[in-house]
């Protein structure tokens, strides 16, 4: 069957469902930041200390590790529609709650409830891996995940000038509910316009695929030792939010929180090992089949790319202003947007990089984007108050280009691993993204600037070790009939 073409400036077919997906997960990501470039106004209107609003930070990206596995499992079952429509909407409620917080607890809880919007990027996923062929899906991806991300550079660019607009006194919760009505308006719109499945697909039906399938004892055991980390890094900051100097949970809450955690571990792996034992007691058909590992390399190499960027992001001005303030003499608001140099090449790296993963190969583009985001993460622990804020910007800039073309080759690859079950494998690897952030934070509590920049660097050739283990997709897709018989449908 032949491919229709990529026309980006259409509103029809492919590449309505492209446009309508990112300009969701573009919303999606003005909501999910849209404290960070008020946070100082925040902070003066309801008297919050240094560590309120470091935890504040980190909440944000709390409940993101569940939320991406649970969104990925449903999107999988329910279709991306009413999954993005349905994640739109509720999670404008907890962006209302932030905007009428009237202390710091307020601001935590609804804070961490938002955490749920970052899901958003899973659905995504699931719907362009359904509506564009393996040979445009790398540059699908990266338009959708680029431009969609770009979102958090948008709060910050126009976001702080809105509460000014809207008054001093309460400009920041006017500017921080309107992000909330956007979301909710769009919900209708994504419900009302989008559509599961090219109309070449919407027709045959498949047997339903059950959730956590794997194909071999070795990929099941895999599987459990994967989730241990996500599990951990809850547990990580179930731990933090106990030990400040404050603690925002008391000891006997938080072992309540420890204990939670780690039986939902123990259901969870019960679960799998139950929906796999009868699938792994017969002989499996190589065309059924795919690896595991595949879905663990990714996720690590997310970890790494995504959840870097994340921590990145949440410090980079006052690293920025920590840094030149005294010898630039730069503002804290000149400071954030020196730091949104960081996220503003999304527009044009992460296409770039999806793009070409299509032309040059999936593991090849991983490999060569993973070499230059380390040697960029060198260069970053390297910037002081001697270097002029031009180089400092550059040195920025390449960084951030290499990390942006690394996720949309991460993404282009993941559609392909196993058609059926994308949504759960984007929110394992949408998973560890956060999980890497919230690392990644707690890590720079505990290190200098300089020495957290050369642990990501560090963490960037640990990852190149892995890619080695990679291999390239398959261009085709499986259908299974409910009669048994199977529909192998080409990509290319």
């Amino acid at each position: 069957m032949a491919i229709a073409p990529f026309k980006l400036l259409s509103l029809e077919g492919k590449t309505k469902i492209l446009h309508m997906s990112w300009l969701a997960f573009f919303i999606s990501f003005v909501i999910w930041f849209n404290h960070a470039p008020l946070m100082m106004l925040i902070k003066q209107d309801l008297g919050l200390s240094d560590a309120e609003v470091e935890i504040i930070l980190i909440l944000n990206m709390a409940l993101t590790i569940p939320a991406r596995v649970i969104t990925g499992l449903v999107v999988d079952r329910f279709g991306a529609r009413i999954s993005y429509s349905v994640l739109l909407a509720v999670c404008s409620v907890p962006c209302f709650m932030f905007a009428a917080a009237e202390n710091f607890a307020d601001l935590a809880w609804s804070r961490f409830l938002l955490g749920f919007i970052g899901a958003s990027f899973v659905v995504g996923v699931r719907i362009i891996g359904d509506w564009f062929p393996s040979s445009q899906m790398g540059f699908a991806e990266g338009i959708y995940a680029g431009w969609g991300n770009f979102g958090s550079a948008a709060a910050a660019i126009f976001l702080p000038g809105l509460a000014l607009y809207f008054g001093e006194e309460n400009g920041w919760r006017y500017a921080i509910a309107l992000t909330g009505c956007m979301s909710l308006v769009f919900s209708v719109l994504y419900y009302r316009n989008v559509e599961n499945l090219p109309p070449e697909l919407a027709n045959l039906k498949k047997k339903p695929v059950h959730s956590m399938a794997v194909s071999s004892i070795n990929d099941l055991f895999l599987y459990m030792l994967s989730l241990l980390p996500l599990y951990a890094t809850l547990s990580l900051l179930t731990w933090k939010l106990s030990a400040l100097a404050s603690p925002l949970l008391s000891s006997s809450w938080a072992w309540s929180i420890h204990t939670g955690i780690w039986l939902v571990f123990l259901l969870h792996a019960r679960q799998l090992v139950s929906k796999n034992a009868v699938r792994l007691s017969q002989p499996i058909a190589d065309i059924h089949c795919y690896r595991y590992q595949q879905v663990f390399i990714l996720a690590v190499a997310y970890l790494i790319t995504f959840g870097s960027k994340l921590a990145v992001l949440s410090m980079l001005p006052m690293f920025f202003f920590n840094t030149f303030s005294v010898s630039q003499n730069i503002s804290m608001l000149d400071a954030g947007l020196l730091a949104s140099s960081f996220v503003v090449t999304n527009i044009i790296a992460q296409p770039a990089g999806g793009w070409l993963s299509d032309k040059i190969g999936r593991k090849f583009s991983i490999t060569l984007f993973t070499v230059g985001l380390a040697g960029g993460y060198l260069l970053m622990a390297m910037i002081s108050e001697n270097w002029s804020i031009g180089l400092a910007v550059l040195v920025t800039l390449i960084c951030s280009v290499f990390m942006q073309a690394a996720e949309g080759a991460i993404f282009a690859f993941v559609p392909l691993v196993k058609q059926s079950i994308t949504g759960e494998v984007a929110g394992i690897v949408g998973a560890y993204g956060n999980a890497g952030a919230i690392v990644f934070l707690i890590l720079l509590t505990f290190v200098s600037t300089s020495g957290f920049f050369l642990a990501l660097g560090a963490c960037c050739v640990v990852l190149l070790g892995l890619i080695v283990c990679l291999e390239e997709p398959k261009n085709f897709m499986i259908q299974i009939l409910p009669d048994g018989s199977v529909a192998k449908i080409e990509l290319d």
